[in-house]
């Protein structure tokens, strides 16, 4: 079954080198208990590590089931110790942090047995050696032979073929030894079991062999062997796997006998988490009131379809920086031609009939209001305090329209009505003031009249009439010109054009639909389009003008194609809209109206693309943008804290490594690989980690109370600091994943530790 031939193992301290065993050969029984009898430095404690894998020997082989160990891989003698050996050491070798049941199951956790059938197999070998009772106990609360017995039921428990005893008995009392020495003498009547000792009597008494060794050579065997007894007996070697639950429990068993260093180190590494949390609490916060904020006051900014478009594209802004084509500042005596600015970011928009039939597919549900407005004049005329006065229409604004019947509006979401009431059907003008009811005093003077203050009725009864065309133009010589006669215009016009309301802008909705100016009502615009169309005077007036533009003295490129198109355009129809506002009702809602404003310009040519402007994604875009770089910003700082934690994670696992030096010489023996051995630690930075991660949000939230306290008291906002739930676990995910990068190294070291050497180790 077992069989040594021809051993030898040095060890080599500097120049130095020591003989631990000279051609050593011996073979064994399947069931005998041999005592290596010898002298403190014969080698029969190297013998036994060789036997039992922990150590390799240099020359010679070692045969297991008449096959040679030469090829042996690392993960074979892993098996080979976990499956055929049990140890049994004069220092016990029990982990301290785990109890007696945990320490006798053990080497069947690594042999990857079920939970059930470990604690059933544990329980009785440990009823066996007379400590079942002790079961739940500690290493510390046991005594010597009590220990000792611990080690023997942890050497039975996986019914290994062979025990290696390594003076068993050197640390015990006389009474205790014979004990200990009866139950290993039990055990070997059906299995091998091989003893260092020095005491020839303890030899002589229990053991059915002795082979006596001296200065690393086997003096004397008293009862050798020719050839191997029941060599068709094979010794199963199974493969070993530590389970990460494993890991997880032996190493959750050593942090709490440290707690208070512990949490220390979690509480140290949680510092940086803490400031993270805390910027993304204030950045959701913010985030939150901007967006609400930007919800109430935005959610109904319009999305302007104008005939002239800017074209703001990455590729665009990359042109105007530069070429990666061209060198900066070269010194060629060349000169290179790109395309012309202007003509790149305008991009002019023809609002054919076609595409004002796609509109009016439009889900009108979408839409809160909606204004087209068109090229035409509005001549108006006040009779104010200072007479008659041609009214400045220019920065008057459309009014839009509710194309929801029976649905609150863009007005009525976005305005209060002071006084008066809004007739979208007639047409009529609507004055807008600010939040302190504050107009210019251009506005004013529009209007008719003048002061500091004026009362509501004196603007509802401010008197206004519109002129037509026909009657507003009067031909001098070829061309047409305005008429001067403002009082015979007056009283010969019958469109009487009155102050409908006095409207202000919702507290929260300042942002769209602030200010002060003059609506005027779509009603308006249709009556004057409609009466202007059939002018004589527009059409003759448009003839000569577009005659002009088309000339051949213009028909060349000192005019660019997109100015000529805009002028042809605004030439044409007056009744086709040159710019479209279209009002969401909703954030939801926009994105739905985009998508099928996108929709049409699918498959088209440049030209033929409708451009847009969406005021709300170019604000909303804006402060995000702004934020999330602040918050970059600010995470970036903290993040420092976390490297920092790497490294004092990393200079704690190797402290760990250092204190647990022995485990790992146990855990070697007992058959676990070297990635189990990283694995506990790994195991142990991962708890550390979870720890500090929880614990750092932890604090962050509650940190969270008293920032909310100082913001509300500075700006009024409340409860800004919000720590979302799904970046606080991200950040103990990060925090985790940082944190067993810190231990790896170390694990790594751990791993790489001499089993011999670790086990000598107190």
């Amino acid at each position: 079954m077992l069989e040594l031939k021809n051993i030898n193992k040095s060890y080599k301290t500097g120049d130095f080198v020591q003989q631990a065993l000279k051609d050593v050969s011996i073979k064994f029984r399947k069931n005998e208990f041999v005592a290596i009898l010898g002298a403190s430095g014969s080698g029969k404690t190297t013998l036994l590590n060789i036997i039992g894998g922990l150590d390799k020997y240099d020359s010679g082989d070692l045969i297991i089931d008449s096959e040679s160990t030469k090829k042996f891989k690392r993960e074979q003698w892993d098996s080979y110790r976990n499956n055929c050996i049990g140890f049994i050491f004069q220092s016990y070798n029990l982990i301290p942090h785990i109890s007696i049941l945990d320490n006798t199951m053990m080497g069947m956790t690594l042999s990857g047995v079920s939970y059930k059938k470990r604690v059933s197999r544990a329980r009785e070998v440990l009823k066996k050696v007379g400590l079942l009772e002790h079961a739940h106990k500690r290493p510390n609360e046991l005594s010597g032979g009590q220990m000792q017995r611990v080690a023997i039921a942890r050497a039975l428990v996986n019914d290994p073929d062979i025990i290696l005893a390594d003076e068993p008995t050197g640390a015990l009392d006389t009474k205790t030894s014979v004990q200990i020495m009866d139950l290993i003498k039990e055990i070997s009547k059906d299995k091998l079991v091989i003893m260092v000792t020095h005491n020839p009597d303890l030899a002589r008494t229990y053991a059915t062999r002795i082979i006596e060794f001296q200065d690393g050579v086997k003096l004397s065997d008293s009862n050798p062997i020719s050839e191997l007894d029941n060599a068709q007996d094979k010794l199963e070697i199974r493969k070993t796997s530590m389970s990460f639950v494993t890991a997880l429990k032996l190493s959750f068993n050593n942090i709490k006998t440290k707690k208070g260093r512990t949490l220390l180190t979690a509480f140290a590494s949680s510092i940086g988490i803490i400031g993270i949390a805390l910027i993304l609490a204030l950045s959701n916060g913010f985030k939150i009131e901007v967006d609400e904020f930007e919800r109430n006051s935005l959610s109904q900014a319009p999305i302007i379809i104008s005939s002239q478009a800017m074209n703001m594209s990455e590729d665009l802004i990359s042109n105007i920086q530069g070429d990666g084509n061209l060198e900066e500042y070269t010194s060629k005596k060349e000169v290179y031609v790109t395309d012309d600015i202007v003509d790149t970011m305008l991009h002019t928009n023809v609002i054919s009939s076609e595409y004002l039939d796609y509109l009016e597919g439009l889900d009108k549900t979408l839409l809160a209001g909606v204004s087209y407005v068109s090229a035409t004049g509005i001549n108006v005329i006040n009779d104010g305090v200072n007479g008659k006065t041609l009214v400045d229409t220019s920065m008057w604004q459309l009014l839009p329209t509710n194309p929801n019947e029976g649905e609150d509006g863009i007005i009525a979401n976005n305005y209060d009505v002071l006084a008066g009431k809004i007739n979208e059907d007639e047409p009529g003008i609507i004055l807008l003031v600010d939040r302190m009811n504050r107009i210019y005093k251009s506005t004013l003077n529009s209007l008719g009249l003048s002061g500091e203050k004026v009362s509501f009725d004196d603007i509802l009864n401010a008197k206004f009439k519109v002129i037509l065309n026909d009657s507003y133009y009067v031909k001098y010589g070829s061309a047409f010109i305005p008429s001067q006669d403002l009082d015979s215009l007056y009283d010969n016009s019958s469109i009487v054009l009155p102050v409908q309301a006095i409207v202000r802008s919702k507290e929260d909705k300042e942002v769209i639909s602030g200010g002060s100016g003059i609506i005027y009502t779509n009603e308006l615009t249709e009556l004057i389009v409609s009466n202007n169309k059939d002018s004589e005077i527009v059409k003759a007036q448009r003839e000569s003008d577009y005659n002009v533009l088309t000339n051949k003295a213009f028909d060349n490129d000192s005019m660019s194609t997109n100015t000529k198109e805009i002028m042809l355009s605004y030439l044409g129809d007056q009744s086709v809209p040159q710019v479209i506002y279209l009002y969401p009702k909703d954030f939801d809602s926009k994105e739905s109206v985009t998508s099928f404003l996108d929709k049409y310009n699918k498959g088209k040519s440049e030209k033929d693309v409708v451009e847009y402007t969406d005021m709300a994604e170019m604000i909303s875009s804006l402060s995000g943008n702004i934020m999330d770089a602040i918050t970059v910003v600010l995470i970036a700082f903290s993040s420092i804290s976390l490297v920092v934690s790497s490294i004092m994670i990393a200079i704690i696992t190797y402290i760990s490594v250092l204190e647990r030096t022995k485990e790992i010489g146990i855990l070697r023996a007992l058959g676990a690989r070297k990635k189990d051995i990283k694995r506990v630690f790994n195991a142990e930075t991962f708890l550390i980690g979870l720890t500090s991660g929880f614990l750092g949000i932890g604090i962050a939230y509650l940190l969270t109370i008293p920032v909310n306290i100082i913001i509300e008291n500075l700006s009024g906002l409340a409860n800004v600091s919000k720590l979302n739930i799904v970046h606080a676990l991200i950040l103990v995910l990060i925090n985790v994943v940082l944190t067993i990068l810190g231990g790896y190294i170390p694990a790594g070291i751990a791993s790489k530790k001499d089993p011999v050497v670790a086990l000598r180790t107190e």
